[in-house]
Formats: structure tokens, sequence, C-alpha cells
């Protein structure tokens, strides 16, 4: 090799070294950044052939990722159960706000003062103090009934703006990830930032949505919602929409409150496959924990069942009852009692009212006489008094034949609540563990390890300072050959 090939073969080396200390370089600087693979600057040996000319030596060749799609999608799976997680504690957390359980407020206050008020009535049937109290203490119920559905229809709106919002979020996120796809398909392919702002941003995406992230020949991704849904193909975004959709009209509660539904791009709709993920979690629920509470096209929702069975029950006793004897005597007939309760069948807790005609002196105390059994004067009272415990399922004060009293079946639906958040945060805890596991495990495998880029850090410096101690040398060769020659000599 003459010595203007060694010259051009060193710094040719050199130039591969600098594009490596560039690489090093840039993975310390991006050591912390989320999402961010280590990047290997790949050194390609060219072959040595006297014959043909070539010089052999040293470049620099193609920029390797660390980045494992696998470990990535790993994350990802864990992170759509972590974000379902999340998104049920918090929801649930304010669904069991609205029910109380302890006795101190609410649905179960107004129910034990109701029921002691029927007691002291019982006792002194034809006082009218007692009587009133009965009606404060079951107007004081009916309002409870009323707010606590007023705020279970403030959590489902909330949980509808909460579903608008992240559909909205979604699209968003796939906007961003359509404008890398175009980034990527306009020749941006070794740009090591840009593929961590790709990763990055589909992590964010999968706390919202489950999704399977493809990426295709050319360096960008395909992204289904569901594994069926495009979001984005190339660079065509496919937007999700939200709406609302009302009882039918044909259903068995046309008055029932609407449901959520997603849509894809086409107008169908693919709520039901939308399960994972804070998306998921929200909807699930809209469409099915809230409406087992206030109802739904098909069905008509446990608090409103427990209301119109409550007046029902109220209801039947005292308009079965007499609130006089009458004079059978002289053809006076006995004076038959009147409801105490209204309500909408249609949506029976938010309209429960005491009746606005009722006067304290028409409660009806006294059970007229059977065939079997005598008159009791405050029969009705005393039958009131008692739903507080019915002693079984045949007997007045049970819900739908059950053996539960109306306070109990109420702390059910308390308990049912509290026992799904209980769940909701158990699986958070192991979901922030799983998820945790899994960036670990990504971030041994595809992340910067500072040790290894410091030892290759010293290698090229070695190497570039070695090469450049031999660029000095044949510069000098170089110079003294020159200087050899007798300019006489030359023409």
């Amino acid at each position: 090799m003459n010595l203007l090939a060694g010259l051009s073969v060193t710094a040719g080396a050199l130039t591969a070294y600098d594009q490596v200390l560039e690489t090093v370089q840039n993975n310390v600087a991006n050591s912390s950044t989320p999402d961010y693979a280590e990047q290997t600057q790949d050194l390609v040996g060219i072959p040595f052939d006297a014959s043909t000319g070539a010089l052999g030596g040293v470049q620099a060749g193609a920029v390797s990722s660390a980045d494992d799609p696998y470990l990535d999608q790993a994350v990802r799976n864990q992170t759509v159960l972590l974000g379902q997680a999340q998104q049920s504690v918090t929801s649930l957390t304010a669904l069991q706000s609205v029910f109380d359980v302890t006795g101190q407020s609410g649905i179960s206050l107004a129910l034990n003062n109701l029921y002691s008020s029927f007691s002291a009535w019982a006792q002194t049937p034809t006082d009218s103090l007692a009587q009133q109290t009965v009606l404060t203490n079951a107007s004081a119920l009916a309002q409870a009934f009323q707010q606590t559905s007023s705020n279970l229809l403030t959590v489902a709106q909330n949980t509808n703006g909460q579903i608008q919002d992240t559909v909205a979020d979604v699209n968003q996120l796939v906007g961003q990830l359509q404008g890398f796809n175009q980034r990527i398909m306009d020749g941006d392919t070794n740009d090591e930032s840009l593929d961590a702002q790709v990763n990055s941003t589909l992590d964010q995406l999968s706390q919202y949505i489950d999704f399977n992230a493809i990426r295709q020949s050319d360096g960008s991704y395909e992204i289904l919602m569901n594994g069926q849904t495009p979001l984005l193909v190339g660079a065509q975004q496919y937007q999700l929409s939200y709406q609302q959709q009302p009882a039918a009209l044909d259903s068995a509660y046309p008055s029932g409150q609407p449901t959520a539904a997603i849509l894809d791009s086409a107008g169908v709709d693919i709520t039901a496959a939308s399960t994972g993920g804070q998306l998921g979690a929200l909807l699930n629920i809209s469409n099915t924990v809230l409406p087992s509470l206030l109802g739904d096209g098909n069905q008509q929702g446990d608090l409103n069942s427990m209301a119109q069975q409550f007046a029902d029950c109220v209801n039947n006793l005292l308009e079965n009852g007499n609130i006089s004897d009458g004079d059978p005597a002289n053809g006076v007939a006995a004076t038959p009692g009147v409801p105490l309760f209204t309500y909408d069948p249609d949506d029976a807790a938010a309209s429960l009212a005491v009746s606005s005609t009722i006067t304290p002196d028409q409660l009806a105390a006294i059970q007229p006489a059977t065939d079997t059994t005598a008159e009791v004067s405050n029969g009705v009272a005393l039958a009131l008094s008692q739903l507080a415990s019915p002693q079984n399922s045949s007997q007045e004060g049970t819900l739908d034949g059950a053996s539960l009293s109306f306070s109990s079946f109420y702390g059910e639906l308390a308990a049912r609540v509290g026992n799904a958040l209980s769940t909701a945060n158990s699986d958070l805890t192991a979901q922030q563990s799983a998820v945790a596991q899994a960036q670990n495990l990504r971030q041994q495998v595809s992340g910067v390890n500072l040790d290894q880029q410091a030892a290759l850090l010293l290698q090229v410096q070695q190497a570039y300072d070695a090469n450049s101690k031999y660029l000095s040398v044949l510069d000098e060769i170089t110079s003294d050959v020159i200087n050899l020659i007798d300019p006489a000599t030359t023409t």
C-alpha cells in the first residue's frame, strides 16, 4: 500500500470512529429519556485486495437499536391492565361515596328514623305529634332516595364526560403517531429520537385502550384497536367517536338511562369489544355498574326497585287499614286509609315523594277485623314498625320474596360497590408491580448501560488516538519523501 492509500484508509477509519463516538455521546445524553433504546454504530471492514486496488480499512455501517418489540408489547399489555385498574379505582371510589351504610346519613339513616317513628306511632296511634313525625320522616326518606339518585346521575354524567375526554385523548395520540409515520415514510428512518417518541406515545396510548402495534417493513406502525379496528394505517388515521344511545322505544324501560357507545370511523359500534384500558373501565361503569343501580332500557335498577317496592309495601298496609271505625249502627262506614307515597314508575327513586294531599290524621293505624282475626287499633302501625326486621320472605317488608329487609337490601347495594372497589384496589397493586417488572426487564435489555458506554468510549478514543498518530506518522513520512526529491530532477 502506498502512502496516499494509507492516508485515505486512516482518514476513513477516523471518520468511522467519529460516528461511533457520536452514537455513544447520544446514548449517554438520552440514558434517562423514557422509552429510549440503546443505539449501536456498526463498523464494517473493507476488504483489502491489491490485485483489484481495494484498499481495505473500516467504515461506519448502519446504526442498530436495542429496542425489543416483544418487550415493548409486554410493557403495553401490562399498562393496558394498569390503566383499567386505575380508572376502576377512581370511578368506584366516587361511586362508593354515594352510599352510607353507617346509619349516619342518607337512605340508611332515613330508613331507621322512619322505622322508629312507625314504632312510636304504634304505641300512641291517635297522637297527632306521632303522626306528624311519621310524615316528616317519610318525607326525609323520599328526599334521601331523590338525593342518592341525583348523586348517581352526577357520577353517570361525570363518567360520560370522562369517556368523551378519553376518546379525544386516543384520537390525539394516534394523530401524533400519524405524524411520526409520515416522517418515517418520508425517509427519517435512522432517527433514534424519533424512535423513542414513537415508543413513548405507544406506551401512553396503552393506558387508554387495548391495541396491537404492528411495525411495517418501511418502519411505520399500523395500530389496530382490540386487534381488529384500524386506528392508523400508514399516514391515514381513523378516528373514534362517542355517543349516548337512548333506550329503545320497544324496550322494557323506554325511559331508562342511555348507554355509552364507541363508534369506529365508519360508524360501527365497537363498544362490546372495548374492554381494556381506561376506556374499558369507564364503559363498564357507565354501561354495567351504574345501570344495575339506576336502570337502563333493559332493567329498572336496584335503587328504583327498592324505592318502588318500599312505597308499595307501605301504601298497601295503609290502604288496607282504616283511619276510623265509623258507626255501623248508624250506617256510617269505616274510613279507609290512603297511600303515603307517590312515585313515577319509570324513575321511582328520583320521583319518590310523600303524597301532597295526605294529612297526619289520615294515617290509618287500625287493622280491620277479618273472619279469623279481631280488629287491632294499632295493627297497621305495628306492621309498619316490623318492616325493620321481617321474620320470613312471606312477610311484608322483604324485596321480591327474598328474605332481606329494605335496610339489608340497601346495605347489599353499598357492599356490592365496596367489594368491586376492593377488587379494583387489589388489581391496581398487582398491576403496578407487573408494569414495574416489565419496564425493568425492558430496561435491562434495551436501556442504556452507562458502564458499557464508558468502556466503549475509552476503546474508541484509544483507537481514534492510534489512528491519529498513524496519520501523523504518514504525514511526516510523506513530507520527508517530498523533501528528499531533488527539485532539479522534476519537470
